[in-house]
């Protein structure tokens, strides 16, 4: 489990680990991957036919998305 949950960056949650997206790290090190990713199209643009990649943190994520929507009125209904 621990290469799972703390090695293994995914790409549902933007190539984090899942141990730092629960530990609530992952804005931090997206926003330092995006300022990476940024200073490296500047200093070479040629190498970069578009935007820089979405670095945003994702909202919620589900292991089972086919149950997402009945997960998703329960947390509404807990928050009413």
């Amino acid at each position: 489990m621990q290469c799972y949950n703390e090695e293994h960056h995914r790409s549902g949650i933007q190539f984090v680990t899942p141990d730092e997206r629960h530990r609530g790290q992952d804005p931090a090190i997206l926003a330092k991957r995006k300022e990476l990713y940024q200073a490296a199209k500047e200093r070479n643009p040629q190498r970069w036919s578009g935007h820089v990649r979405n670095w945003e943190p994702v909202g919620n994520v589900w292991l089972n998305p086919e149950n997402s929507e009945n997960a998703d009125a329960e947390i509404r209904e807990k928050a009413a």
